[in-house]
């Protein structure tokens, strides 16, 4: 089986608050860099690993892009949970910026409609997504696993996707996951994206992990 992980944390202050910075330039662009981006918020990294066999190198890998990452925050650290840490008015969350290119600017318009359907927010929820893929395998094979994690998803959801801490600015809202055209469980922006950067073929995510 190869596997590859894609976690998402909150670049905040010491105190709790959210870090309104723009994304460190010490961790090179958020456009194009293999390992290091952003979600939706320019204050929303995500650490992508490459697509491993070995559940030990993979971890392996997420621990040095882990290192990277701190080396560079300086006196900002990660938020280690889903639910967000205190944040600003609604406005004032600062969406992901990827530079002046065509590619760059439809990047961030179209999280600017996210935030125009969903709300800022909802969209600073984090979490780890787990892809995966099983070699030799197509689709005749592929839907049974589709209709057997559908089947039980509740029971997963249930067990892994709580998340029973939260500060009083995180409003509690409905979230749910669902099927992608690309077989992924995983946010609204997942399938615009699927073409941005490279993931393990035919793969499928948990649903967040605290």
């Amino acid at each position: 089986m190869r596997r590859g992980i894609e976690k998402e944390s909150l670049r905040v202050h010491a105190d709790g608050r959210l870090a309104e910075t723009p994304h460190p330039a010490a961790l090179g662009s958020a456009l194009t860099h293999p390992n290091i981006t952003t979600d939706f918020s320019e204050s929303q990294l995500e650490l992508i690993t490459g697509i491993h066999e070995s559940v030990e190198r993979c971890l392996e890998e997420l621990e040095r892009i882990h290192q990277v990452v701190y080396r560079a925050l300086q006196d900002q650290i990660l938020w280690c949970a889903s639910m967000p840490c205190n944040l600003p008015a609604d406005d004032a969350i600062p969406l992901g910026r990827y530079g002046s290119s065509n590619v760059g600017r439809a990047k961030t318009v179209y999280r600017t409609g996210l935030a125009y359907r969903y709300g800022r927010r909802m969209q600073m929820i984090s979490g780890i997504h787990y892809n995966w893929s099983l070699p030799g395998l197509g689709t005749e094979e592929y839907f049974p696993l589709i209709r057997n994690f559908r089947r039980h998803g509740w029971l997963l959801f249930y067990l892994f996707g709580a998340s029973p801490a939260r500060t009083t600015a995180a409003r509690p809202r409905t979230y749910t996951g669902r099927s992608s055209s690309e077989n992924v469980w995983n946010r609204p922006q997942s399938r615009a994206e699927s073409n941005c950067r490279p993931r393990c073929s035919n793969s499928s995510a948990l649903p967040t992990l605290n």
